[in-house]
């Protein structure tokens, strides 16, 4: 079977594990009465990112090869994700310390899985004389296309009193607003589990001679920060990351807020009933903004690039502010989430090529998940975080909804991407420093 396709199966399942969940998670808490800490879930997605990457990178470089790591990974996940559904099943407000810490093991052992699955890619490309630059980006848009295809099912699907249907109007047994989208996520886990260990072999790469303690536990990836280029890179990667998980976190909620509106054609559209859905355009542009990634690294630069996804965020969260689900507002949602194409991909894709490119062999799988550390890590724990203080100083939740001044979070979030944008052109030179 043609290698790139059997790639392409394993990225549209790896993001398909998250796309049951990741953008919808919010109003299942909201009803769950988990409502105000839904900043603390998406955080600790970027807390278990800050070092679980790093440490199955390290397995991938010197003990496993990187395709049965990333099998084993979302094997527990899976199983955790499936305990998440089976309590939440069994409680309509399940016990807080016991669901996130059964939420915490999983995406502990899922968010490792993105960077061994670039590395996974990227090793069997090159052994089987490919150009990553220029073939991994079509591979790559297959993973956001399994990520849109569990938004999509878990928008319309509705499990009811033992009874399955699909729908796109008000329901509230929908799969995004329950616990249901567990169940999904954990049942692809398994899938992909049994599909990594069919895929073709990734040898270790082994180093003659003597090693030492520092290469024998994969930290020599932190040399990087020794090179300016690669020090900065990795610091505004940080900054960068902050934005990431915000609209994650809080666009299904706020979407979904416009139910609880005074005003009929507002509390009735239907982009307020169908937050994942609508959501779901993000993806679609995403998966056409991987395609110009090859064409735009090598006619822009990794700055030009980079600078193009920083400022992407400030009108992702400015069109947030100005929108609402009715028309015309909901063409300003449209936008945001067509932006948000250019905001993900052209810095988390184009990223990992970049570090691929840069690093030595022997740490590639170590250097993915220092890259993973800095932005769904350090970055994005901070940024969720300080998102759910500001949210939560202006918002408050009533009944169902999350109500209360959006639009002045989405202008302070707008103004934080715009700062970062503007320091990383006057600051990051790669050229220079080659």
């Amino acid at each position: 079977m043609n290698i790139k396709f059997r790639l392409a199966v394993m990225n549209f399942l790896e993001f398909a594990v998250w796309g049951a969940y990741l953008t919808c998670m919010g109003n299942y808490l909201g009803k769950a009465g988990m409502g105000d800490n839904i900043s603390w879930f998406y955080a600790i997605q970027g807390i278990v990112s800050i070092f679980m990457p790093t440490l199955m990178g390290i397995v991938a470089d010197k003990y496993m090869q990187p395709q049965r790591v990333l099998g084993l990974c979302h094997l527990l996940a899976g199983v955790f994700m499936l305990a998440c559904w089976w309590t939440g099943m069994n409680n309509p407000t399940p016990d807080k310390t016991v669901f996130i810490t059964l939420y915490t093991l999983s995406v502990a052992f899922y968010m490792p899985t993105i960077a061994l699955a670039n590395t996974t890619a990227f090793s069997i490309l090159t052994r089987n004389g490919m150009d990553t630059v220029k073939d991994f980006p079509p591979i790559r848009v297959l993973g956001t296309i399994g990520f849109i295809a569990t938004m999509w099912f878990v928008n319309c699907a509705v499990w009811d009193n033992g009874s399955f249907a699909f729908t796109l109007g008000e329901n509230a047994y929908k799969f995004q607003y329950t616990y249901m989208q567990f169940f999904v996520s954990g049942l692809l886990s398994f899938v992909l589990f049994a599909y990594c260990f069919t895929l073709p072999a990734c040898p270790l790469t082994k180093k003659e001679g003597k090693t030492s303690l520092v290469e024998a536990f994969g930290l020599n990836a932190f040399k990087l920060f020794k090179t300016k280029k690669m020090a900065l890179f990795f610091i505004f990667s940080a900054l960068l990351g902050m934005c990431l998980q915000v609209t994650n976190g809080y666009a299904g909620p706020f979407i979904t807020s416009f139910k609880g509106s005074v005003d009929a054609a507002v509390a009735n559209s239907f982009a307020a009933n169908n937050a994942t859905l609508l959501t779901s355009i993000s993806q679609m542009s995403e998966a056409l903004c991987i395609l110009m990634i090859p064409f735009c690294l090598k006619k822009f630069g990794i700055k030009g690039v980079m600078l193009m996804s920083m400022f992407a965020w400030v009108f992702r969260f400015g069109f947030f502010g100005v929108g609402n689900p009715a028309m015309p507002g909901v063409i300003f949602f449209i936008l945001s989430c067509i932006v948000y194409g250019v905001a993900f991909d052209f810095f988390n894709v184009s990223g990992g090529i970049f570090v691929d490119q840069e690093c030595e062999p022997s740490v590639k799988a170590s250097a993915q998940g220092l890259f993973m550390m800095m932005t769904n890590g350090v970055g994005a724990t901070i940024g969720t975080l300080a998102a759910g203080k500001i949210v939560n100083h202006f918002c408050s939740w009533q009944g169902d909804y999350l109500l209360g001044d959006w639009q002045t979070c989405w202008f302070i979030f707008a103004g934080f991407a715009l700062v970062v944008g503007v320091s990383f052109a006057l600051v990051f030179n790669p050229e220079k420093n080659r």
